[in-house]
């Protein structure tokens, strides 16, 4: 399985996006990739993944391990159009996806007990659309989304799964410190790298 997770300047013109590798059995990681790319969409509030998902999609190309699951730091279907950005990673990629968002985007819940695996379901217009999960103890849910050929309840787990020590899914944690150190180190378009 695999984290992603894509960054881009508030004002800038680029965006760096990686991809982490991970086993499922013990979150370690087996191979990443980070691809910077100059950005060609504008951003664009509810259009998202036309800016990210370009780059996103490249970095998970560069990885030579066979993914059976993505998990993107992003939305799936708890979106104003029900196709958030892990729906498209999904889609394009052909591999199953989880949406899962640090805030929410749309829909209203009750907040989840505050024990580790606690969560609600987070609703728009009568539909569950994601869950709010509660990942660690007495720290702020995670809103977890269908991205691509996942159930609800089977997103909700593998989150659990990937959550031991931290708020966010560890394969997401790792891809967003690699992008974020990737950006430190000035890299740009010239400077894509595959780590095995």
């Amino acid at each position: 399985m695999a984290g992603l997770d894509a960054w881009s300047e508030p004002q800038g013109d680029h965006i760096w996006a990686a991809a982490c590798a991970v086993s499922l059995s013990d979150l370690e990681l087996k191979e990443s990739a980070v691809v910077c790319e100059r950005i060609d969409f504008p951003y664009v509030a509810g259009f998202l993944s036309f800016r990210e998902a370009p780059s996103a999609l490249a970095a998970l190309e560069r990885l030579r391990t066979k993914l059976d699951l993505v998990l993107v730091d992003g939305h799936g279907l708890a979106h104003p159009r029900r196709f958030g950005l892990a729906c498209h990673i999904g889609f394009l990629a052909a591999v199953p996806t989880i949406g899962v968002a640090k805030s929410r985007l749309i829909g209203q819940y009750k907040e989840p007990g505050e024990n580790r695996g606690d969560w609600t379901p987070l609703v728009e217009d009568g539909e569950a659309i994601g869950a709010v999960l509660r990942t660690r103890q007495r720290t702020r849910p995670v809103f977890v989304s269908v991205g691509h050929c996942v159930s609800l309840r089977t997103a909700v787990d593998y989150v659990l799964r990937c959550t031991p020590a931290f708020r966010l899914p560890e394969p997401i944690r790792l891809a967003d410190r690699l992008s974020r150190v990737f950006h430190a180190k000035g890299a740009r378009p010239d400077a894509s790298k595959s780590h095995g």
